[in-house]
């Protein structure tokens, strides 16, 4: 029966296409995928994933992540993660109940890739930008691979599919069914990572760190007249504190002295008493 033969070589011949990075094992079908795919080496395109960070001084820390989350809503994205404070944890966008002011908050949105720039420059209307970068990877070598590898793995997984409907011995169809659950699991696989990754390339992420602006002091310039009149002012206080001073010591002075006559007439006394006796 030569299709039992052909199913058999061809499960034990067709080698599983590796995890690896590309340029492993550059066989026909991966060649053919590659050249199907419509990839970003033959359209001149790159696939660039974006991602966004700022440093934002608000007033209003809860209103601007609010700001900030329909601006990501108005560009066709959608909030990713937020927090507001330090330690009340994660605060819906939606609640209701009245929240204790903070200092600081953060938030996470994804915006598609081409309106990365435009939600960035609008942070400028939520409060004061005081710092911003934008890392961008370039992920081209990745999603062709990948893209090769799951076109490789299709044909793969229908060409073993026909060859067990073909089989003829147990044999046959226990290796076939092997060797199309090892092609499956490695398509699956490829599958998830190349939607991860597109999705990544698609909507940028944006991280904006929001801090509460720092109340200024503003200065007040006096002029001559008002050093004068404050130096006046602080030369009445000082007499008037010095008049106080003496008002409270007055009377412990007259006590003192009291005590010191009573002593020095003791004293006096006893001398003269001794100079009595000795005469």
């Amino acid at each position: 029966m030569p299709y039992v033969e052909s199913a058999a070589s061809f499960v034990m011949s067709a080698p599983l296409v590796p995890q690896g990075a590309a340029g492993g094992s550059a066989d026909s079908s991966t060649s053919f995928a590659a050249s199907e795919s419509g990839t970003s080496t033959t359209d001149g395109t790159r696939d660039i994933v974006a991602t966004g960070s700022s440093t934002v001084e608000v007033e209003d820390v809860p209103a601007a992540i609010t700001q900030i989350s329909d601006a990501a809503t108005s560009a066709g994205g959608y909030v990713e993660s937020s927090q507001v404070g330090g330690g009340y944890g994660v605060v819906p966008l939606d609640a209701t109940a009245s929240q204790p002011a903070v200092s600081s908050g953060w938030i996470t949105v994804r915006v598609p890739a081409e309106a990365l720039t435009s939600v960035m420059d609008g942070l400028s209307a939520v409060g004061d930008v005081t710092a911003t970068s934008v890392n961008r990877s370039d992920v081209t070598e990745q999603t062709v691979d990948l893209r090769a590898r799951v076109a490789a793995g299709e044909a793969s997984v229908a060409r073993l599919t026909e060859l067990m409907a073909q089989a003829g011995s147990v044999s046959d169809l226990i290796a076939a069914e092997s060797a199309l659950s090892e092609r499956q699991a490695q398509l699956d696989s490829d599958r998830a990572i190349l939607t991860s990754i597109e999705s990544q390339v698609a909507m940028s992420s944006l991280s904006v760190q929001l801090n509460m602006r720092s109340q200024t002091v503003a200065a007040d310039p006096a002029g001559f007249g008002d050093g004068l009149v404050a130096g006046w002012n602080g030369l009445i206080a000082t007499l008037n504190g010095v008049v106080i001073g003496l008002g409270f010591l007055l009377p412990w002075i007259a006590v003192a002295g009291i005590v010191v006559l009573i002593v020095w007439g003791v004293r006096r006394i006893v001398r003269n008493r001794r100079g009595s006796r000795e005469a």
